[in-house]
């Protein structure tokens, strides 16, 4: 069972991977390159989007009026976001130095570069900006409440749960006595080994 596990685990990750080739190829065909983590276009694609750009008066003039009357609903949402930015920073930095797990590198998780994007007008990179915080913010988050999961109960729901963390894979299956007793404590070592995971 186990063996069958690992090797559906690294199918995934091969499936991954050819996602990511999809991704740099795609960047590729709109001539954009990665220098240290930072965008770079070159002049010409810069000046091309430049002339997809739609002022941000015509934006506000053709949107939708309920984008108009929900945004101040969406925007709200930032206090929320940052309170659990800021939550699940102090919470490892006080649980993972006590537990001796290696901190989750929030910079890892907290990727926003949209707004660099010449074809978007000052209203559309907000946007992005925000969306992109968000969800950086929730993958943050998840990945250390995943190593809180597999540091105190890493075992499977019996029911099905939808869109998994990568870890819960290998957690325990749910009735499991034995193995749950016998293997805790290797759970644990695992993620205290593990170097995936700068410190932040």
């Amino acid at each position: 069972m186990h063996t069958d596990i690992s090797t559906l685990l690294e199918e995934m990750r091969g499936i991954q991977e050819q996602l990511e080739q999809f991704f740099d190829d795609t960047r590729e065909k709109f001539r954009c390159t990665l220098e240290g983590g930072r965008v770079r276009f070159s002049r010409e694609v810069r000046q091309l989007q430049r002339r997809y750009r739609i002022s941000s008066f015509r934006y506000l003039l053709g949107a939708d009026w309920r984008s108009v009357v929900t945004a101040p609903v969406i925007y709200s949402m930032i206090v929320p976001l940052v309170i659990m930015d800021l939550s699940f920073t102090v919470y490892q930095h006080i649980c993972f130095r006590a537990y001796g797990i290696p901190r989750v590198a929030r910079r890892d998780y907290l990727v926003n570069d949209r707004h660099q994007l010449a074809y978007l007008n000052s209203i559309e990179k907000v946007n992005c900006t925000y969306c992109g915080y968000g969800n950086s913010v929730i993958a943050y988050a998840r990945e250390i409440i995943s190593q809180t999961e597999q540091y105190w109960c890493p075992i499977h729901q019996a029911n099905r749960v939808r869109d998994a963390h990568r870890r819960y894979p290998q957690f325990f299956a749910f009735g499991d006595a034995k193995g749950y007793q016998q293997g805790l404590l290797n759970k644990r070592q695992e993620l205290r080994e593990a170097q995936h995971d700068r410190p932040a």
